[in-house]
């Protein structure tokens, strides 16, 4: 049997959320996308977390079997074709490094782990596509298993996120155990969401915006529950959703409830996701709320769009967090160069472009540290893109940033428990040579004098003897490299031509 691999105008996006695993195929046309395949299946990923934040052996197994029927529908598509994503649940189970590597041999594809705030951004790419065009400022809240959402947008364009702990099931297990509905249950879970939403409450005030959109499954689920009921015409509003309530208190226990357009999938989340809707209506002064179709998953595949159609968020990072640390621009810009070329010599015909392009971002933020201190600034800048808010970056690009960076100076012996992987390494000796040669912050004529190889153990770096015996500085400090490498296990050769 012949396998039809897809073509290149096809782009395919996993959303591995804590209630909901979706995986969808779209087509690309000019700069739209029109879905061609969508696979759903409700895993809870969610439930499967213990009170220690471990994911459990049966939810693991569940989980697994998913990714292997999804990996088989992404047969044949190429690394640039397919984005993967984890949001909550995978952000705080402690296991989930071991998980995720099992999930990526069954996918074929690596899992990018995003912050709740990248979440929040990628959410409202999706819904605002499935909008129309308008200009007014739109609330965009997305209940997702493990967390809430909020972001208020224009357009195509998010201007404040945020991402907090509220999901449908994590409230669900917690304040309706064994499916017990009552009053004191309802107002216990509803306060609780109030108290998490009340600290974003001020940015979020109606007067900051005209319309308030709901997106995924909660909002969708209680938009046709309260409709086919008759407690609201068309849209989510605060009073059909007590009338829900009390709908659901005269049943006692969910094994109870049975109401036209409850899917029987939602209903094991349904009082979760109930009470932290009404503390979002309550908290935030929404009256009524309408409801998108586009959601993470659309978000995603328009972000990866636009990664190839040079739309890339994260060079609008990069270039925002230049500004905000007023980095040297003509240092970075030199120092960026050179670790590029250097990167292309040591990495020969097998360049890893991912790689290159990590690197270059990090070039271009490896001072971004001496905002804070001149001392072991490199440790800063690390720590900063560790543990900031990147818009278009996953949480592994980031680590990956961060430990580039952390390696262009200093101590070497620090870099053996993070960099595990050649091309790596490969980073980070350029960026760390590039810094060397540009210790002046001048411009410096290298077009003919230096070469770097990869060797069997380490590197060879080939110098001009005449530039050499010019720079005594940089030749003494190149005499310091070698017994740093030499600390972690590599050679570095330097060789005079």
């Amino acid at each position: 049997m012949t396998t039809t691999l897809p073509t290149p105008d096809v782009l395919a996006t996993v959303d591995l959320g804590s209630n909901t695993f979706r995986l969808q195929v779209s087509r690309v046309v000019e700069d739209q996308l029109y879905p061609l395949d969508a696979m759903k299946e409700t895993v809870r990923l969610g439930a499967g977390l213990t009170a220690d934040k471990y994911l459990d052996d049966v939810t693991q197994e569940k989980a697994l079997a998913c990714m292997a029927r999804f990996g088989e529908r992404l047969r044949g598509f190429s690394p640039r074709q397919v984005r993967i994503v984890g949001t909550n649940t995978l952000r705080v189970a402690k296991n989930s490094a071991e998980f995720i590597q099992r999930a990526e041999a069954l996918l074929g594809f690596p899992i990018e782990i995003i912050a709740g705030r990248e979440e929040a951004r990628l959410v409202y790419i999706g819904a605002a596509h499935s909008l129309p065009a308008t200009k007014e400022r739109r609330l965009v809240v997305d209940i997702g298993g493990g967390s809430t959402e909020f972001v208020i947008g224009s357009q195509f364009k998010a201007h404040v996120t945020e991402s907090l702990p509220l999901g449908c099931v994590s409230f669900s297990l917690r304040y309706f155990a064994d499916g017990k509905l009552s009053r004191s249950n309802f107002a216990d879970a509803t306060l609780a969401a109030r108290n998490e939403i009340q600290r974003i409450a001020s940015e979020y005030r109606p007067e900051e915006w005209q319309l308030a959109v709901g997106t995924s499954g909660t909002a969708r689920s209680l938009r046709d529950i309260l409709e086919i009921n008759d407690w609201s015409a068309s849209d989510i509003t605060l009073d059909g959703m007590l009338q829900l309530r009390a709908e659901l208190i005269k049943r006692e226990n969910l094994k109870n409830v049975s109401l036209n357009g409850l899917k029987a999938d939602r209903l094991p989340v349904l009082p979760g996701g109930l009470a932290i809707m009404i503390a979002i209506f309550e908290e935030l002064g929404v009256s009524k709320m309408t409801v998108a179709e586009g959601a993470l998953r659309d978000g995603v595949l328009y972000d990866l769009l636009g990664r190839q159609r040079e739309k890339d968020m994260r060079e609008s990072t990069v270039q925002l967090f230049k500004r905000r640390y007023h980095v040297d621009v003509q240092q970075s810009e030199r120092v960026q160069l050179l670790a590029e070329r250097l990167y292309r010599m040591v990495a020969g015909e097998d360049i890893d472009q991912d790689m290159l392009k990590r690197l270059v971002w990090a070039a271009r933020l490896h001072e971004i540290g001496l905002t804070i201190a001149h001392t072991a600034y490199h440790k800063h800048s690390a720590y900063i893109l560790q543990n900031a808010d990147m818009p278009g970056f996953s949480k592994r690009e980031q680590a990956m940033l961060a430990t580039i960076v952390l390696g262009h100076r200093g101590d070497m012996g620090k870099m053996q428990q993070v960099v595990h992987d050649s091309a790596l390494w490969q980073a980070v000796v350029a960026l760390r040579l590039a810094v060397l040669f540009y210790r002046s912050r001048h411009p410096i004529p290298l077009s003919d004098l230096l070469d770097l190889k990869s060797a069997a153990k380490g590197f060879v770096l080939s110098v001009s003897k005449n530039w050499l015996k010019d720079n005594p500085l940089t030749a003494s400090a190149f005499r310091q490299e070698v017994l740093q490498w030499k600390n972690v296990g590599f050679e570095l050769e330097i060789n005079q031509i």
